[in-house]
Order: structure tokens, then sequence, then C-alpha cells
């Protein structure tokens, strides 16, 4: 039994700790390693030895050695316990820095960490309340040894600003974990809507059709020995109205299938939005293909999936514009660039371009963000009803060049 309660102890990792759910697993890779990060700074507690302090510290090298191993667990359980347990490893960590500043004052490095900690309590008011509790405490102690106070008015400075950007951290954590939840509840009301929809349209559509297919077979039997000429005029009424309901209903069964280009656009803001990332888009009202649509909805998803895992960037620009004979859809975003083209499921969407009898062009330098833009001919029906609006013949890499 004290094995399994000394592994927890040491490697189980609360569901709404920091490590679990924060910014840190969540966000970009170099955030997951940013508490591993945080203890470069743990070098100021050697100090006397850096500095050359000398006698008045003397006996420093022990209490300090043998406290590191004590904090290195503190601050551990600090970033993988409960929310709600916080407070007790920062009170813990400040405890610790208290008992080593007799022998170290640079043990003050001791209250930065703890503050760090307390800044992801479940209450703000609570981790503004512990962090100027702790170094209230902190300070009466420092001035009743008699360290200088300009040392001392360091640390306090330090800590407050470690702290507040740790609440602040976790502010941003909690509102991305709200939009998260609201995106989910968009996309579930959404689903709910179209099941709905796709209900009532089935129900309007062969509701109908199956009645009308019912009398008129009931009144053909009727009919077939007394009157066959009629009778046969009541099949041929019944298979036209089947083959009517049967175009009837693969119309219908494509524009389910259709992903709407404008639900994908909004969709694809939120997700962005969610990542921290700013999302324009300019698309005219012009009305596309089904199949047109379908590719280029699915193309953009796969292009915002790709940002939002892979490319780090802070905004992304959507434009899709149609013209008498193509449409094309240019996604550029301001990230760090130099994309594998045969990866990201980049070959997956050329070969859906292609499929359409279209183009794809990337331009990905590296530290210069990237640019894909795709190019879908229109099929010869639709262009008479189109309203021309010119687009430029060049590919990406020249329209880019165009805009510098």
């Amino acid at each position: 039994m004290i094995r399994p309660e000394i592994d927890t102890l040491f490697t189980k990792i609360a569901p709404d700790s920091m490590m679990a759910n924060g910014r840190f697993r969540g966000g970009p890779r170099a955030m997951r390693f940013m508490p591993l990060v945080s203890l470069v700074w743990m070098g100021w507690i050697f100090g006397p030895a850096i500095f050359n302090v000398g006698a008045p510290f003397q006996y420093w090298l022990w209490p300090t050695l043998a406290s590191i191993p004590v904090f290195l667990f503190l601050y551990w359980r600090g970033y993988t316990c409960s929310r709600r347990n916080n407070l007790w490893y920062a009170i813990a960590i400040a405890a610790l820095g208290m008992a080593v500043t007799p022998f170290n004052p640079f043990a003050e490095t001791y209250l930065i960490y703890a503050c760090a900690v307390a800044a992801f309590c479940n209450s703000l008011r609570f981790s503004i309340g512990l962090m100027l509790g702790m170094l209230a405490l902190y300070s009466l102690e420092w001035l009743w040894i008699g360290f200088p106070w300009p040392y001392l008015a360091n640390a306090v400075l330090i800590g407050l600003i470690v702290g507040i950007m740790g609440m602040y951290q976790n502010v941003v954590q909690l509102r991305q974990a709200e939009l998260r939840l609201s995106h989910d509840e968009v996309r579930r009301l959404a689903a709910s809507a179209e099941r709905e929809r796709i209900g009532r349209d089935l129900h309007d559509l062969l509701g109908h059709t199956l009645s009308m297919v019912t009398l008129k077979s009931e009144l053909a039997g009727r009919l077939i020995e007394r009157d066959p000429r009629a009778a046969r005029r009541e099949i041929a009424d019944v298979e036209r109205v089947a083959r009517n309901a049967l175009s009837q209903v693969r119309s219908a069964v494509s524009g389910i299938r259709a992903a709407a280009l404008v639900s994908e656009l909004a969709s694809a803001r939120l997700l962005l939005e969610t990542a921290g990332v700013q999302m324009e888009y300019w698309s005219d009202s012009q009305a596309l293909p089904a199949n047109i649509e379908t590719c280029l909805a699915l193309v953009l998803r796969e292009a915002v999936t790709n940002i939002q895992r892979h490319a780090r960037a802070n905004r992304v620009e959507v434009t899709v514009i149609a013209g008498t004979e193509r449409v094309v859809m240019r996604i550029r975003d301001d990230g760090r660039g130099g994309v594998n083209e045969r990866g990201n499921g980049l070959t997956g969407m050329r070969e859906r371009i292609a499929a359409h009898g279209g183009e794809l062009w990337i331009e990905s330098p590296r530290g210069k963000g990237t640019g894909i833009e795709a190019r879908l001919p229109l099929p010869p029906v639709e262009r008479g009803t189109q309203k021309v609006v010119p687009i430029a013949a060049a590919p990406l890499a020249q329209h880019a060049a165009g805009r510098a």
C-alpha cells in the first residue's frame, strides 16, 4: 500500500492541475516546458558564492544544498496538484525560503517561486491575498534580521511581477477553456439544428410523394381489369412521381453532404480565436456549385487545422473571390513558415483540388509565414449567371510580390 501512495504523490498529475489542462500543456511547444525553464533562476540561490559575500554567511552552503531537493519536490507538486491545494505548496515554498534566509539572503528566490505557484489558485482574490501575505511576512523577517532593505524591495517587486504574470496567464487559460466550451456548444447546436432540418425536409419531400404513389397504385389496381388504358396512365404517373422523388432525394442528400463555406469560415474563425490567433476573411456573396463549395470548405478546414497546430501564427487572412471562369481562395498566415508540402495534410488538399480540375500553390519561406492559393474552375453552366469579378491571373508568389 505504501509504494502506490508514494508513486501517486510523486508522479500523479491531477486533472485540474496547471500541468494537466493548463496553458503549459495545450499551448505552444515552448510554453509546455516553461515550469522547467523557469528553474534556471535557481542559480541566484548560490549568490554568496557568485558575489563572494564572505564571512557573514560562511555557513550558507549546507542549508542551501539541503533545501534544494525539498524545493524541487514542492515546486513539482505545485504544478501537478489540484488547484485547490496550490496554496499549501506556495506556503511551503515560502516557509522554506524564510527558514534558509538567515543563512543565505539569496533564499529570497524561493519567495518568487512561491508567488508563481500562488498565482494559479482557483480564486484571483485569494491569489493576490496569499502573495501579499507571504511577501509581508518575509519582509518582517528580513527587517528583523537587519538585512539591507533595497535587496528586499528587489525581491518583493520581482515576486509581484511574476505573480501578476501568472495570474494573467491563468485568466487567459480560463477564457480559452470557456471559448472551447462555447465552440463545442455551437457545434452541438448546429448539428442538432441540421438534424431537425433534414428531418423536416425528408418528411415534407417523401411524405407527400409516397402518399401520392400509394393512392395512384391503389387506383391502378382497381382499374387494371375494367380500364387497362387508364391503369397504364396511373402506373406511368407513379413512375414519373417516383423518378421525380428520386431526383429530389439525391439533391437533398447532396445538400446535406455539402459543407457550407460560410459556416466553415465562421467555424475557422472561432477555432483560431480560441487559440489566440486573429482571423480576417472576405468573401463575395456569389453562390457556388455545391461540389465546389464543399471542396473549398474542406481545404479551408485542413489549412486552418494546420495553422492552429503548427504555424504559431498571430494573424490569418482568408479571401474567396469568384469570377466568370474560376473561383480563387487565398489563405495566408504570419507564422513560422517552412511547411513541408508533402506533409501536414497538404498532399490531400492538392489531390482534392486536382480532382476538381483545379490547382494549388503553396508559398512558405521559413520565418515568413505560409500562403496557400487554391483555384477551381467553374462549370460552364454557371458562367452565364456569375457576376464578373476580375481575378489576378498570376499565381500566389506573383500576387504576394505585387502586394509587396
